[in-house]
């Protein structure tokens, strides 16, 4: 057991930061789909396990336990996720990697969140979990994509922005820890506040937004939303150009001021002051 201090880290981690805009393509695909299927995992589970808790705070508090599993794959397996490799923005600002390298990093990586997320979610529609409670649970993904396809674009973004300062310090304090145990409380807690406080994740709604909307399409699950109390037109409003332009858009907007500006930039200035000052 044991820990490294946040500069130390930070310094030790510009090589990592660099090896990413290394890696070949291939290996950045398959470690990005990883990334996202892994957080659709944390979510469909999350659903799951709270979709009949009728109390919010319960059921945040809940799904808040169980979602930080994704974020635990993807740290202890070393997969590439979007909102975590925002990060990479400490070796642009250190000029160790240009900034067009991190940004063909993060689109490769985003894209690919995205598919390993859908492809959960087609299995998840298909593994007949959405049947729990006779389609109830089907019927809270739905209202579930529904409600986050609706947020204002300042909701959306601020939202983004908090959920990933929470994201990026759970990464940042995984990398302080030495062992797995310490790796896995690392991610719990931060990512326990986020859910609980409701805050947007892009590669989260990469599966909450599309399974609402696959689920949709299936006529018991349509049926069991409108018992849910939804409108036709409430299910007919709901699309793809929708979850791309009121909700991804702002959240990963989002997410990369919240990673980059509020967590990487004061980091970075913190600590390279004092290592200068150190030498």
């Amino acid at each position: 057991m044991g820990t490294k201090k946040i500069g130390d880290l930070i310094t030790d981690n510009m090589g990592v930061y660099e090896g990413k805009t290394k890696l070949s393509f291939g290996k950045l695909v398959l470690l990005g789909m990883l990334a996202g299927a892994f957080i659709a995992i944390g979510a469909s589970s999350s659903s799951a396990a709270v979709y009949g808790i009728s109390n919010t705070g319960l059921a945040k508090s809940l799904a808040g336990a169980i979602f930080p599993v994704g974020l635990m794959f993807v740290v202890l397996i070393g997969a590439e996720l979007f909102t975590g490799d925002c990060l990479m923005s400490f070796a642009v600002f250190d000029k160790r990697i240009r900034l067009l390298d991190m940004i063909r990093v993060l689109v490769v990586v985003f894209i690919t969140n995205l598919i390993g997320a859908c492809i959960v979610v087609v299995l998840v529609n298909r593994c007949g979990q959405l049947d729990y409670g006779n389609g109830a649970l089907a019927a809270a993904t739905i209202k579930t994509a529904y409600n986050k396809m609706n947020l204002s674009f300042m909701k959306a973004f601020t939202s983004g922005i908090m959920c990933n300062i929470l994201v990026c310090l759970a990464v940042l304090l995984a990398g302080v820890c030495q062992d797995a145990i310490g790796k896995i409380f690392a991610c719990f807690f931060p990512i326990w506040a986020f859910v609980i406080a409701g805050y947007e994740h892009c590669v989260a709604n990469m599966y909450y937004i599309p399974a609402g909307l696959l689920a949709k399409h299936g006529e018991a699950y349509y049926n069991a939303a409108i018992m849910a109390g939804m409108t036709p037109d409430q299910l007919d409003s709901m699309t793809v150009g929708k979850f791309f332009l009121n909700n991804l858009l702002p959240v990963t907007l989002g997410n990369i001021v919240g990673g980059v500006v509020f967590v990487a930039l004061p980091l970075y200035l913190i600590y390279r002051n004092k290592n200068k000052a150190e030498a």
